[in-house]
């Protein structure tokens, strides 16, 4: 039975800022609680279950904060998982939605701590719990952030293609500047990386229909790959417009998913052809099984989002739910290579086998999340730790 819950607010001393649609994402200056990542600790019956997930916020579509996501964990959800076994999955979900409507990211950091718990206690990787291992490597796609110069854009993009083996990049847009200007990037990355590397775009809501319709038929001359997001999360006529037009070219949904709810509320309206199911945005594993399953009833594939700044232990979970997912299923590549040493290692993990491989990663084997926390580190890099007992 869970007897104790630790909270750990950790710092990461390689700041990362990027831009994007509505605004800047910021991991913030070191030592600052704000946009620093939360780790979990679910200590039952001698094993002992570890997540982490860094809340966005702010700056972005989701309200969780890291104070948020500690006080729901220390006031609400915490106190409520204390005496029940670690395999009370769907009765510790409903909990969730009894106790305290919301807050994804407290979700989700504890429901994969206790698949991470259940994997030590029963010596199996996470991804045996979930399906099995339909893929053992994982392609991986790199996030191209906004930036007034189009050459910063190409940089980036060309550096993951060329250090990284990388084959998907997914380029931001929505420019203040115009669709335009989006059109101008990404004919500049098309250039510069060639014809056989898949590029989407990203505009995070911040496109009209009319602009996404423009710039859209404009980028397909050019191979456009992918569409994510490109109209406001609520526009479900607007992205079923939007994929009408698209001759065929993906359109993916990620605002607009958070919940099982809003997944079949897509699926009803033939509004895209993949979900973005980012682990912190839809509160875990347990209810991204879920939605995957709308996925699947409604001929709609899967793609794992989340950057997993510098954290081994948020891309691992992210790793075994698309391993777990069989590859006809599946579209782009994982989102998750941020937390595989791209921007700068994890602080918590110092020494890995976890990182990026000819654009490619391996689905960690080892039990539970298959990720090592080094106690020291962890001790040097705490900024605020919280007990539930």
């Amino acid at each position: 039975m869970i007897d104790k819950i630790e909270i750990f607010v950790t710092d990461i001393p390689v700041r990362v800022k990027r831009i994007f649609s509505s605004g800047s994402w910021d991991t913030g200056p070191p030592a600052s609680l704000l946009s620093k990542p939360v780790l979990v600790r679910i200590y039952a019956d001698g094993v002992i279950g570890t997540a982490q997930i860094r809340p966005i916020s702010p700056g972005h579509f989701v309200s969780d904060t890291t104070h948020s996501v500690v006080a729901a964990i220390k006031e609400i959800y915490g106190p409520a998982m204390l005496g029940k076994s670690i395999f009370e999955i769907e009765s510790i979900n409903q909990m969730f939605d009894q106790r305290l409507a919301g807050n994804p990211a407290a979700r989700a950091v504890l429901d994969i701590a206790l698949y991470d718990a259940m994997g030590k206690a029963l010596k199996q990787p996470v991804h045996n719990l979930i399906g099995g291992c339909c893929q053992p490597v994982i392609p991986l796609e790199w996030s191209v952030s906004l930036a007034d110069d189009v050459g910063t854009i190409v940089t980036e993009a060309t550096r993951a293609v060329e250090e990284f083996d990388i084959k998907v990049l997914c380029i931001k847009a929505a420019d203040r500047r115009g669709w335009r200007q989006d059109v101008k990037h990404f004919e500049a990355v098309r250039k510069a990386v060639g014809p056989d590397i898949t590029i989407g775009i990203d505009p995070n809501t911040g496109w009209s229909l009319s602009d996404s319709l423009l710039a859209i038929h404009a980028m397909m001359p050019m191979d456009l790959g992918y569409i994510e997001q490109p109209v406001a999360r609520r526009d479900l006529r607007g992205l079923a417009e939007i994929r009408r037009q698209a001759q065929g070219i993906p359109v993916m949904a990620d605002e607009s998913l958070f919940t099982l709810q809003d997944a079949y509320a897509l699926a009803e309206a033939d509004a895209v052809d993949a979900y973005c199911i980012k682990l912190y945005k839809v509160g875990g594993i347990t209810p991204a099984r879920k939605i995957g399953a709308v996925g699947e009833a409604s001929n709609i594939a899967l793609n794992i989002g989340g950057l997993a700044v510098q954290s081994q232990l948020e891309a691992a979970a992210g790793a075994h739910f698309y391993a777990s997912t069989p590859v006809k299923r599946m579209m782009g590549a994982g989102e998750f290579l941020f937390g595989l040493n791209a921007t700068a290692p994890d602080p918590l993990v110092p020494e890995t086998d976890f990182v990026i491989k000819n654009g490619c990663v391996e689905v960690p084997t080892g039990p539970g999340l298959g990720v090592t926390v080094d106690e020291a580190a962890l001790a040097k890099f705490t900024l605020l730790r919280e007990t539930v007992a």
